[in-house]
């Protein structure tokens, strides 16, 4: 794990930058998640692999969102420099991991576009006849250094400073 993964989980696990991320990219600007609604929840789950092999699984950051009336979500963030082909295939083990309120953003910090698949059909491989059968998972990728200015201008933390350091870099 680099200098630099660490540098921005710990940035957004601060809750005015996590719930200024959701609310910006998923919400449009609109203050939907308040900070003072975000619980701290484990990034660390286990799962058995083949031949009954245990492993671990670390997510970037996480927290629960809950409102008056208890969770409205799971909410995790990932970060990403290089694209990873099978990015979809590790949020649905991160969601899978967790319980049904569970949703998942990719942070992509890279200088060109995500070009890989962002859903779970687009990494394997389906027999025709079983596609129709097979659900769909989609992982949600924004690409913070294509964000347009006035989508940087709605981040009300020091994110918009980093959002705004990767604009400026792929424009210059």
């Amino acid at each position: 794990m680099g200098q630099k993964d660490i540098t921005e989980k710990l940035l957004e696990d601060y809750n005015d930058v996590f719930a200024d991320i959701v609310n910006v990219l998923l919400f449009r600007g609109n203050r939907i998640v308040k900070e003072e609604s975000l619980k701290e929840t484990k990034v660390k789950s286990q799962y058995k692999a083949e031949a009954g092999k245990l492993h671990e699984q670390e997510r970037d950051v996480a927290k629960y969102w809950q409102d008056g009336n208890g969770l409205v979500a799971i909410c995790g963030l990932e970060n990403q420099t290089a694209e990873e082909k099978y990015m979809p295939l590790r949020v649905f083990s991160y969601d899978g991991a967790s319980y049904r309120r569970q949703l998942s953003l990719v942070l992509h910090f890279g200088m060109k576009e995500w070009s890989s698949p962002h859903n779970l059909k687009g990494v394997i491989d389906i027999p025709k006849e079983l596609e129709p059968y097979v659900n769909d998972y989609k992982a949600n990728i924004f690409n913070i250094a294509f964000l347009d200015d006035e989508t940087v201008q709605m981040f009300q933390s020091d994110f918009r400073i980093v959002a705004d350091f990767f604009v400026q870099k792929r424009k210059n």
